[in-house]
């Protein structure tokens, strides 16, 4: 995983706010995904840049919720 597949996966999440569950079920899958890249390779300092521009899914504002 790289900076670029983060910034556009959170773009999609910005793209679906409208339908909560699907863009709540996106930020779980992004944020599993870049632990994992992290736990299992990813060097730092790139290690950090992905958690943090993952992180900035938390500014989309919709309603966290699963069915």
């Amino acid at each position: 995983m790289n900076v670029d597949e983060v910034h556009a996966r959170v773009a999609l999440i910005a793209a679906v706010q409208g339908d909560n569950e699907r863009a709540h079920a996106e930020e779980d899958k992004l944020l599993h995904d870049v632990l994992h890249a992290i736990a299992y390779g990813t060097p730092e300092p790139t290690a950090a840049v992905l958690a943090h521009e993952a992180l900035r899914v938390k500014e989309i504002d919709y309603v966290r919720w699963y069915a």
